[in-house]
């Protein structure tokens, strides 16, 4: 327990600094003071306009994005046994990318705020059941691997053919571009509301999954031999890591490597524990893409969450495959 608080204690530091800044900072920036005040019912009502009806939500949609995108990468790493795993192996992302392209260049999007995150929410978990039918209803890693990439390769061409058709809509284009890069622009307490109590629901129910993914660590004939429903734990795991990634894709548009980059960099700092490791990386995650986020407000060009991710998480990914193991 001793070894939980001191990197938990950093970590909520963290991600308390970053959601002051994320508050705070912006063309209009306010003083740590004005937000406190803000948050405690007072304050101007600029800094009120600024706080609550912009960037709190903004600052909560980042959170919960990023706690669901960590979480889901614990989840995928211990299922395949293997740290470069991601939430994005069994299509989860670039089926939550069709949906939401699709719902783009149709026209839903002008109907209802909720057109878009229903589509892409409805997408990834087309390419769940679409994975477990390529997989023949097998819940083995080597199926639903080579599932996943298949899955991955068809809808991302989908997706391109969509993007494709509206070449001549340049307006619906550029939503569709921007969408696709990732970011927390323009978030509402709607899109709040649709992420976080999903978000939070699903991250309790993965934490008691920590000793049995521990075990599973060991092998499946291992983890069965100890009394894991290895079959049960599986599908558990599968289930939680797409609405996770779902919900988040459905908020946030496309937003890698956090589901690779927060828990390696974990488990190299506090070892291989998922009782550990999974709130720690919730946390991590979270004050990832809120950090991710104030550096796209301070580099040139508006550049999109998703771009700073990857350029974060790209070298990264560089580095662990350079790494001795």
């Amino acid at each position: 327990m001793k070894r939980l608080w001191g990197p938990a204690s950093l970590l909520a530091i963290l991600l308390v600094v970053a959601l002051m800044g994320s508050l705070a900072l912006g063309e209009v920036r306010l003083a740590p003071s004005e937000v406190l005040s803000v948050l405690m019912g007072r304050g101007s009502d600029l800094a009120r306009t600024v706080v609550l009806d912009f960037r709190l939500p903004r600052a909560l949609v980042g959170i919960a994005v990023g706690a669901s995108l960590a979480a889901s990468g614990v989840l995928m790493q211990s299922f395949f046994r293997n740290p470069l795993a991601s939430p994005g192996l069994l299509g989860v992302s670039t089926g939550g990318a069709l949906g939401a392209v699709a719902a783009l260049a149709l026209g839903w999007t002008a109907n209802s705020i909720f057109a878009l995150p229903l589509a892409s929410i409805s997408g990834a978990f087309l390419a769940t059941f679409a994975v477990m039918a390529l997989a023949k209803r097998e819940a083995s890693a080597e199926h639903l691997l080579l599932a996943g990439v298949a899955l991955n390769a068809l809808f991302g061409a989908a997706t391109s053919f969509l993007l494709n058709l509206t070449a001549g809509r340049f307006e619906v284009s550029g939503q569709i571009i921007f969408w696709m890069l990732g970011g927390l622009e323009n978030r509402t307490w709607s899109h709040v509301w649709m992420a976080l109590p999903g978000t939070v629901l699903g991250c309790m129910m993965l934490l008691p999954l920590g000793r049995s993914m521990n075990l599973l660590s060991l092998g499946e004939q291992g983890a069965q031999s100890l009394g894991v429903n290895v079959r049960r734990l599986q599908w558990e795991i599968i289930i939680l890591s797409t609405v996770l990634t779902a919900l988040a894709t459905a908020v946030g548009g496309v937003i890698g490597f956090v589901g690779l980059v927060v828990p390696h960099i974990l488990r190299l700092a506090i070892g291989p524990d998922h009782r550990r490791l999974l709130p720690l990386s919730m946390i991590g995650g979270a004050a990832f893409v809120l950090v991710c986020d104030l550096i796209t407000r301070f580099l040139p060009g508006e550049l999109r969450l998703g771009v700073v991710t990857a350029l974060i998480g790209g070298p990264f990914f560089l580095w662990m495959l350079r790494r001795p193991s």
